[in-house]
């Protein structure tokens, strides 16, 4: 039952041996521009509204000299919140159910922060391990606690986007398997309670994407 309960999540199609889901995480690059180019309309005016919603606050939180370093995190919320909706259409993949996507967004910006941290604000990076008070005795434990906290970043960052996705298709899947055996009523309201699922996972889909731009965007303040 688990087996087939997961599978839902396994890249599958393939033509000559080449996987082809993973190209649908690549979709976005080719119909996000055509909101520029096109004719305006209530979608691309309502895009527009919110990607520079998203470009005022991540300035804010980079500060006015980081101006075109927040058109990377805008980008990275507009790849991932395309792949999620993407996910909730029938037979599409999700590739932001995988850790292999999560931890490939995740996993170089943190490198990325960490060297540049490290090479041009040391003494910055020195100072972030310890807080500002602290006593002297608990410097070398507030030190370790410190590390591991920053080193599980990238790893909560991934996990928590993929956690989400994966937690609301089961959802869905579960309740879809459960229909041929229900009777004409209770099929019925079973069909609205998967819209209303639905909906939630648009909202989740919308929130874990700020989530996840918003978190890189503060490592990112961190070592600047």
């Amino acid at each position: 039952m688990m087996t087939n309960l997961f599978s839902v999540f396994d890249p599958t199609s393939s033509i000559f041996m080449l996987p082809l889901n993973w190209v649908s995480t690549f979709l976005g690059v080719m119909f996000l521009p055509m909101l520029y180019w096109a004719m305006p309309s209530r979608w691309s005016l309502l895009w527009n509204l919110v990607t520079a919603t998203l470009h005022k606050e991540f300035k804010t939180l980079l500060g006015s000299s980081h101006f075109g370093t927040t058109l990377m995190f805008v980008s990275l919320f507009s790849l991932i919140v395309f792949n999620n909706f993407l996910g909730l259409l029938p037979y599409i993949f999700t590739s932001t159910s995988h850790l292999v996507m999560t931890l490939s967004l995740a996993l170089p910006l943190w490198v990325a922060f960490m060297l540049f941290g490290w090479i041009n604000h040391t003494q910055h990076m020195f100072a972030h391990l310890v807080p500002q008070g602290t006593p002297g005795a608990l410097m070398p434990f507030m030190v370790l606690i410190e590390t591991i906290s920053n080193v599980i970043r990238p790893g909560t960052l991934a996990v928590r986007l993929a956690a989400n996705m994966i937690a609301g298709h089961l959802l869905l899947t579960l309740l879809g398997s459960t229909g041929p055996s229900l009777s004409a009523t209770l099929i019925s309201m079973l069909i609205i309670g998967q819209i209303l699922l639905l909906i939630l996972e648009a909202a989740v889909a919308v929130i874990q994407s700020y989530v996840f731009a918003v978190l890189s965007t503060l490592y990112a303040s961190e070592v600047t």
